[in-house]
């Protein structure tokens, strides 16, 4: 019985590993963040705008990532399944729901008493945060050791402030 359990164990791990990529959240986080700050370059526009212009682009990206991949696994000559195909579109969801919490942080900020500007920073901000946290998490589920996950996370926060630089560069 005691042959079972490292096996066992060891299976969960693989698995977690396998399901460990957060590539497409960290893509969507980062591409939220900019389209917030190309958003915010616009001037004045109502909430709503943004909320779904967030929204709407992670789902053109999303369809895009899963044509891509389809396209590509067909060049490959491997045959396209209904199930493949939904494989394909679970993996690649993270790119929407990224751009939820910036969506949703922009509806809120009126209660926040932010106005249309504060409204783009905390959205760029929150998707700053994913993107941050995504690639955290995936590294760590993924077995990455501590010092990894702090140099990926650090890659990807320097990566976000690089979007707020060009946001700071274009406005002044």
């Amino acid at each position: 019985m005691s042959s079972t359990r490292p096996t066992t164990a060891r299976t969960r791990r693989a698995e977690r590993r396998t399901h460990a990529d957060y590539t497409s959240a960290v893509y969507g986080s980062m591409l939220a963040a900019s389209v917030a700050i190309g958003a915010g370059g616009l001037g004045s526009f109502p909430r709503a705008q943004l909320v779904l212009l967030l929204v709407l682009t992670g789902l053109v990206f999303w369809v895009g990532h899963v044509h891509a991949t389809l396209f590509g696994a067909r060049l490959a000559q491997r045959s396209l399944t209904r199930t493949s195909v939904l494989r394909v579109c679970r993996e690649e969801w993270p790119i929407v729901e990224a751009a939820v919490p910036p969506a949703v942080a922009v509806a809120v900020s009126p209660l926040l008493g932010l106005d249309v500007a504060g409204a783009v920073w905390l959205a760029v901000a929150v998707a700053v945060a994913g993107q941050v946290g995504w690639s955290a998490v995936g590294a760590r589920r993924a077995g990455a050791s501590w010092r990894l996950v702090s140099v990926t996370a650090a890659v990807n926060l320097l990566l976000g402030l690089v979007i707020i630089a060009f946001k700071i560069a274009l406005t002044h």
